[in-house]
């Protein structure tokens, strides 16, 4: 309206011959000044969108045209699960933190299983050479190397992790430290990569988690401080870790019989895992040497199963065991987590980098929580760091469709399922430690691997999962994972030996 007005008027100069004519265009002139404005600032927003939505596209057209997997049952899409769900497409999608491998050895028993004459050392090395061989990264291109591990002397074990990356081919320009915090090692690991590759110290790198319960055994701590008679709480980190069992047992009213039917379930869904070859996806075999203890005799075996699973385990049997940690006792040898040696990795980097390579992505990490509980009753950690983890992640309990939660003690383990109100269909439906094993440091990587493979499995079914640990002195760890590979992948795409779909102008 304004614009044809002041155009009528400049056609006619002749007649614009007052104060008034001259004040009524300047008039119009500032309405179409700010008219001009307003309509920039709306095209500029709606401009802004649209390029938005316009990268997201091309970001997704570009992650197709990338060179197809080295797996070609995997797809390398970057798409999301669904733009209505907790994770949309958006510009930083690309910035996500991924797992694009994750490998362990099998879990065997302390002193008299598989690995009881393999060194530390050699199991580690097993597992970093596999992450690196099995998604062909240059070694040379991972930036640190974090390794979980608890029983051994941290200096002793920090350099035998060191050698370990040598005997696995990373040149020396690799770094690699240890962390320790008891039983989320192997977790703790993997967060503090992923904070690490976030943050961007580096681009790529690897988390582990390592325990020889062969060789480093548990023991209390040798000299105490006087001052800890005067802290309750701190007396209780000095409990055996069998006696929070019966702490937690006790406090929250959990009988023999739920414990041990526990033990009984996590051997049973364990051993048909087993059967029907589901761990085959995560475990790299290791060709060793085994001794026999009565004629030295020296033999070399691959081991490429876990060997502390009893799949004929009965309530029966177990019922006739005797309490280990106190005479009238309900904690077992039969529903406690068994004493292990294993090692295992995961190897993280942007999606965007993964993208780029080609590689699959397994999961994404989406959050991870540390919380502190009452040292008596250690046990619990799950029950409060899970809740955190998940609250962190953006997600509700119900938002879950698979939980790996450590079994140290059936008792806790019993608690923290009835705390949440978890469906028990969702939990552990591999089996856990009391019937795989407990190696301290390597408990986070394995279950890493353990949880993606299984979403990966279930595809669609399968979206959030959850890992959890209890952590001896009193804590809890938890981590919340998303599925990573083929979650829209193009299953349609077909070769076009022509582009006819030009206009005849374009051609």
């Amino acid at each position: 309206m304004y614009s044809s007005l002041l155009l009528s008027l400049s056609e006619k100069p002749n007649q614009i011959n007052s104060c008034s004519d001259i004040y009524i265009i300047d008039y119009i002139s500032v309405c179409i000044i700010r008219c001009t404005e307003r309509k920039k600032r709306e095209l500029l927003i709606n401009t802004d969108t649209e390029m938005e939505k316009a990268f997201n596209r091309q970001k997704v057209l570009l992650a197709h045209l990338q060179p197809t997997s080295p797996c070609p049952s995997i797809s390398t899409s970057i798409c999301a699960a669904g733009d209505s769900a907790a994770y949309h497409r958006t510009a930083a999608f690309g910035d996500d933190i991924v797992i694009v491998a994750a490998y362990r050895t099998a879990i065997c028993k302390a002193k008299r299983g598989g690995f009881k004459d393999t060194h530390p050392d050699d199991l580690l090395g097993f597992v970093l050479k596999a992450v690196v061989e099995k998604t062909n990264v240059d070694p040379r291109e991972v930036g640190d190397i974090v390794v979980g591990t608890v029983l051994a002397p941290g200096s002793e074990r920090a350099i035998e992790c060191r050698m370990a990356a040598f005997y696995a081919g990373f040149p020396d320009t690799v770094p690699l430290r240890t962390v320790n915090r008891q039983c989320s090692s192997g977790l703790q690991a993997v967060a503090d990569v992923a904070a690490s590759i976030k943050a961007g110290y580096y681009e790529i790198g690897i988390a582990a988690g390592l325990e020889c319960m062969t060789v480093n055994s548990i023991s209390g701590v040798p000299k105490v401080n006087p001052r800890v008679e005067i802290f309750q709480q701190a007396r209780d980190c000095l409990l055996p870790m069998g006696l929070t069992s019966e702490n937690v047992a006790q406090r929250y009213g959990l009988t023999r019989q739920d414990q041990d039917q526990a033990a009984v379930e996590s051997h049973r869904k364990a051993a048909a895992a087993r059967a029907s070859g589901k761990f085959k996806d995560e475990i790299i075999p290791v060709t060793t040497k085994m001794v026999d203890p009565e004629t030295g005799i020296q033999k070399v075996v691959t081991i490429s199963e876990d060997d502390g699973i009893r799949p004929n385990s009965n309530l029966a049997d177990l019922s006739r065991l005797k309490p280990a940690f106190k005479k009238d006792g309900t904690t077992t040898a039969g529903n406690s987590s068994q004493v292990s040696d294993g090692a295992g990795a995961v190897l993280l980097m942007k999606r965007s980098l993964a993208a780029q390579k080609g590689l699959p992505v397994l999961g994404v990490f989406r959050s991870f929580a540390a919380v502190g509980v009452d040292p008596a009753v250690m046990g619990v950690g799950p029950a409060v760091a899970i809740p955190a983890a998940v609250q962190a992640a953006g997600l509700e309990l119900n938002d879950i469709d698979l939980f790996e939660i450590n079994e140290a003690f059936a008792s806790q383990y019993v608690y923290c399922i009835k705390k949440l109100e978890l469906d028990p269909e969702k939990v552990n439906v591999n089996g856990g430690a009391l019937a795989l094993g407990h190696p301290l440091g390597a408990t986070g990587a394995r279950c890493v691997g353990t949880l993606l493979h299984e979403m990966k499995r279930r595809g669609k079914d399968s979206r959030f999962g959850v890992i959890s640990m209890c952590i001896g002195s009193g804590m809890g760890a938890a981590a919340v994972f998303e599925r990573g590979d083929g979650v829209d992948a193009l299953c349609n795409a077909r070769k076009v030996e022509s582009n006819d779909l030009l206009s005849k102008d374009a051609r």
